[in-house]
């Protein structure tokens, strides 16, 4: 397509089913797929075309003739313009059929895979204000909506604390309120916001790296217990004090008050030393018993209560009798192995993050756990037959590995032990269904179940038991 040709409104275009990405799709007349934002399934809408290919447009909804019945009023009102939470208008039971649907899809048509038993997903009971870690981010030059722009008044302020706009790397847009974590989440941002332009303090600006105020963390608890981090770009120590000061005398209820300098051009805090300002440098979380410390750079499911129904799926489907040894990859701070390890034998994690399993070692620890043990190194190299002598054939495999799924030498590896069942957990079911249909030779699906963790988006985990066939 040559640079600079218009691109084609298409009209009346009937959404029928979702895409990828949060997208919902239809059809055009010439037969090619569009792919739609901003449309639930069952609207009839004209559609700006953004992109065009052979086989497929994309574009975004731009005047809708018929609302579908599976619509719903969005509940924030920065809905469309945050990139977040693009489902918030539609109504959660039609969420959950969408996501039921795509796990199964994946399943059956890229894996090939037949599953013995499509269990319904799992709801969430709170769609909203489940979260329990959110970031945000200050720019000194915030987005404009385009109310402000056409309104065409003067613009006293350009900071901005928020959220980063879709394809706009140096653009933040300004929350005032976000409906995805309990207070007192919106009540820190703002006041952080509001104290910062009382005294003057510089917002970070991504282009020209300078600002003092790069990156604000709120972390919670089920058990009540809450974390606030702030990352300066600039290492002003009195400046950075005095904001950190009046959090703690605004918000006595902060149980860890955290801060760190990170001058990099990146601003993750990985590789950064994290200071304690007041309070703990962590919080802790609860489960069933079990007591987790968390720390600013500690992974944990950030949906607390469906962790929780997540972990039981996968209790449920390993159908431990309390005489198996059990591997965990992937095992992360440990929170699943230290969950079955009661119905188990003995449990093995293993993870490539060394802080992780630092973490994961203190928390069995605390929580008085001695039949877990926790390795640390890179999963396709370490999980090898000589890991299998030292540590014994399991007889249970648990695998709960990132969105791009297992290496091939993972499963070849899974192969060569052949355990009993395999508990394969995923957070894309695209990957999870490639993995699967590499090992269907050797194992059937018994039984598959979604797990809604991010109400409001198109996200979900899916749980899969894997039993030995030969």
């Amino acid at each position: 397509m040559a640079r600079g040709k218009k691109l084609p409104l298409l009209e009346k275009i009937e959404v029928f089913d979702t895409g990828s990405k949060g997208q919902s799709a239809g059809k055009a007349e010439d037969g090619r797929m569009v792919f739609i934002s901003g449309a639930v399934p069952g609207d009839i809408v004209d559609v700006q075309v953004l992109k065009k290919r052979k086989q497929f447009y994309q574009g975004k909804a731009v005047h809708i003739h018929t609302y579908s019945d599976k619509r719903t009023d969005p509940k924030c009102r920065h809905f469309g313009t945050c990139g977040g939470c693009k489902w918030q208008s539609m109504n959660y039971t039609d969420q959950l059929y969408f996501k039921n649907k795509e796990v199964k899809n994946h399943l059956e048509r890229i894996g090939g895979l037949d599953v013995g038993l499509f269990l319904p997903i799992l709801s969430c009971e709170k769609p909203y204000m489940y979260r329990n870690k959110m970031e945000f981010s200050f720019s000194s030059s915030r987005w404009l909506t385009p109310e402000e722009i056409a309104e065409g008044q003067d613009i006293t302020s350009r900071n901005g604390l928020g959220f980063h706009i879709p394809g706009a790397w140096d653009k933040v847009l300004d929350i005032d309120e976000c409906h995805l974590q309990e207070d007192p989440s919106n009540a820190i941002r703002n006041a952080i916001k509001a104290f910062a332009e009382s005294q003057q303090l510089t917002f970070f600006n991504p282009r020209s790296q300078e600002g003092l105020l790069r990156t604000l963390m709120i972390r919670n608890s089920s058990i009540g217990e809450l974390m606030v981090l702030i990352q300066f770009f600039e290492e002003d120590h009195h400046k950075s004090q005095l904001l950190l000061d009046f959090l703690r005398n605004s918000f006595p209820e902060i149980t860890a008050l955290l801060y760190v300098f990170n001058g990099k051009a990146n601003d993750t805090i990985y590789d950064q030393n994290i200071l304690c300002h007041s309070g703990r440098d962590h919080i802790f979380e609860a489960m069933e018993g079990l007591r987790f410390k968390i720390d600013a750079k500690s992974f944990y499911q950030t949906n607390s209560a469906q962790a929780y129904e997540l972990y039981k799926v996968v209790r449920d489907f390993a159908g431990l009798k309390g005489d198996e040894l059990v591997y965990d990859l992937y095992t992360g701070t440990g929170t699943i192995a230290q969950f079955v390890a009661k119905k188990a034998k003995k449990v093995v994690g293993i993870e490539s993050v060394p802080e992780a399993i630092v973490a994961a070692k203190a928390n069995a620890k605390a929580n008085s756990i001695q039949n877990t043990a926790f390795y640390t190194g890179d999963m396709k190299s370490l999980f090898n037959d000589r890991f299998i002598v030292d540590h014994g054939k399991p007889n249970v495999v648990v695998t709960d590995p990132p969105r791009d799924g297992m290496h091939p030498d993972v499963i070849a590896q899974l192969l060569k032990v052949l355990p009993q069942k395999i508990v394969y957990v995923s957070c894309n079911s695209a990957t999870q269904a490639r993995d699967l249909a590499l090992m269907k030779d050797f194992y059937q699906i018994s039984k598959s179940q979604a797990v809604d963790m991010f109400p409001q988006t198109h996200h979900c985990e899916n749980v899969v038991l894997l039993e030995k066939s030969v």
